[in-house]
């Protein structure tokens, strides 16, 4: 199977400030994840979980958005089955979100692996507790006067021995893949990656900066990205913008284009989009469903 090419990411879930950042050792067994990401007009998003996510938790997260698109299976509102109503349950849907569509991705923990860019892809142990610290993530979301909650995962199967994997994404990142308001992004540029201060301004650019179009940013914003909390010690700050300075250097290694106009600021340029095959969800078609 040809590795895929990107993923139809939702805007929230790449956008919310410090829902994936850069951790210490340690620091998942001291802390945990509330993050709250208010984005105007009275709408925000509340995310909560026991652990705080990483960047390879973002890393996982972005394979298994992009496997849904070509792999991925409709989970209807109303199921037929009583093994699609089990899978709509493990959802955890509530009010508006209990009438989208959930999709349905059946992969293998190989496949993931090799669409995320993982050197070894015979160890399944770090995946399998990406995907469970994903699992626990609870979601709300607010609209005005309007909250409805669900997991940024459903309940998932999979089978170590072999290798098998069965997860569902919440309706907001099924929404994205199907073809509504979405982030794309590079699985070409995310498997080419190596550092994960890289990986997480990488998500966090391609949010905000179209194919093909240019965006400033300063080096401190770009620190806020992989380390959403500040730091008092001046020495910890020449750090971390040394470090931002490198994961830029990485995506100037993938065609992005940057301009420092004066110290500490830039003009960054994405590339454009090749040509590639045509994408069957812009032609109108969708995954299939699962009754």
């Amino acid at each position: 199977m040809p590795e895929l090419t990107h993923a139809r990411h939702d805007p929230i879930h790449c956008l919310a400030p410090g829902l994936f950042r850069s951790l210490q050792k340690g620091e998942r067994k001291r802390a945990k994840l509330d993050v709250v990401y208010d984005f105007g007009d009275g709408r925000r998003v509340e995310f909560s979980g026991p652990e705080p996510l990483g960047a390879d938790d973002l890393r996982i997260l972005q394979g298994l958005v992009a496997m849904a698109g070509p792999a991925g299976l409709v989970l209807s509102p109303e199921p037929q089955t009583e093994a699609g109503r089990q899978l709509r349950l493990f959802l955890e849907p509530k009010w508006d979100a209990i009438l989208s569509d959930a999709l349905v991705v059946r992969g293998s923990y190989r496949a993931l692996a090799r669409e995320v860019g993982y050197a070894s892809i015979d160890k399944t142990k770090p995946i399998r507790e990406c995907i469970e610290r994903l699992w626990k993530v609870s979601v709300i979301v607010q609209e005005g006067r309007r909250r409805m909650g669900f997991r940024l995962l459903s309940e998932y199967a999979s089978d170590e021995d072999e290798g098998k994997l069965y997860v569902a994404l919440n309706p907001r990142l099924a929404s994205a893949v199907m073809g509504g308001q979405h982030v794309r992004i590079s699985m070409e540029e995310v498997r080419a990656l190596r550092t994960d201060p890289a990986r997480l301004i990488h998500q966090r650019l391609c949010a905000w900066i179209d194919p093909g179009k240019w965006g400033r940013v300063e080096t401190d914003t770009l620190c806020g990205y992989v380390w959403p909390t500040e730091t008092g010690s001046t020495a910890a700050v020449k750090k971390r913008r040394h470090t931002a300075r490198l994961a830029l250097s990485e995506l100037a290694g993938l065609r992005w284009r940057l301009r420092e106009y004066v110290k500490d600021k830039w003009e960054i340029g994405r590339p454009g989009l090749r040509a590639s095959p045509p994408d069957p969800l812009l032609n109108g078609s969708q995954p299939p469903s699962f009754r």
